[in-house]
């Protein structure tokens, strides 16, 4: 035991360090609440900070153990134990999007390539709306479906919260957007926004409510975008592009 003596005291002194640094083990909810904070350096680019504002905009999901949210989960099962393989895969293939995931609405010619200034725009509309629907998740604090009922597990499972979903939010708004920017294809715009969030339910990632919730938040986020001056710009600058490669693509 000599021969270990001198290495003690440097290993007490090491374990009290570390247990100064570390806090006492911290709940699941508040794991999950610092996991999807907003780093930083997020910066907003059409909007005003707090402008909009998830937790004034939505009302509450509904309550933990109410029947409300037995039903809602009864409606995830529903819709995910219905749903085909090519329900399932397109959403998965939709886990990561942009707006030219709205090309086949659109039309072949939008692509990233044909379209800087669209491109770099629609990423800082999006950007934003991501921000805001994490400071909604963070707030309300709702568990996904697949927490509730484990059963609904598939796939690689999300570690951020469900209220309201950041798919639904974010690609409503990149269609109310790209609305403006192209109101000639309105319908099929907004068709493939609502298919995006509701692909979501299909494989148990969200429930109904946080689709109808992102919905609504992306309307309030495009009304707040639309009193930047700046925005306004840009949406001219993104058509006269569009405009351009539409054109281009006819030659």
């Amino acid at each position: 035991m000599k021969h270990f003596k001198p290495l003690i005291y440097p290993l007490c002194l090491a374990l009290l360090v570390v247990s100064a640094v570390i806090p006492p083990a911290l709940r699941a909810d508040e794991i999950m609440r610092l996991a999807t904070q907003p780093e930083k350096s997020a910066e907003l680019h059409f909007l005003k900070p707090g402008k909009p504002e998830a937790a004034t905009v939505l009302p509450p999901p509904p309550i933990a153990g109410s029947p409300e949210q037995a039903a809602d989960l009864d409606s995830v099962r529903a819709v995910y134990h219905s749903a085909s393989e090519a329900d399932k895969t397109a959403a998965y293939g939709e886990k990561k999007f942009t707006v030219f995931n709205f090309s086949q609405a659109v039309g072949p010619f939008f692509v990233a390539a044909n379209l800087p200034k669209t491109a770099a725009f629609f990423k800082k509309v999006q950007s934003d709306a991501k921000l805001v629907t994490d400071q909604g998740k963070d707030f309300f604090r709702r568990p996904r479906p697949f927490t509730s009922d484990p059963s609904l597990s598939n796939g690689k499972l999300e570690k951020s919260f469900s209220y309201p979903s950041g798919h639904s939010t974010e690609s409503m708004t990149l269609a109310l957007v790209l609305v403006q920017v192209w109101p000639e294809k309105k319908e099929a715009i907004l068709a493939h926004a609502r298919q995006m969030g509701w692909q979501r339910v299909q494989i148990a990632r969200h429930y109904p409510t946080d689709i109808y919730a992102g919905r609504v938040l992306a309307q309030a986020i495009v009304k707040q975008m639309n009193k930047r001056e700046k925005f306004e710009k840009d949406v001219a600058e993104v058509r006269a592009e569009i405009l351009a490669a539409q054109a281009a693509s006819h030659n």
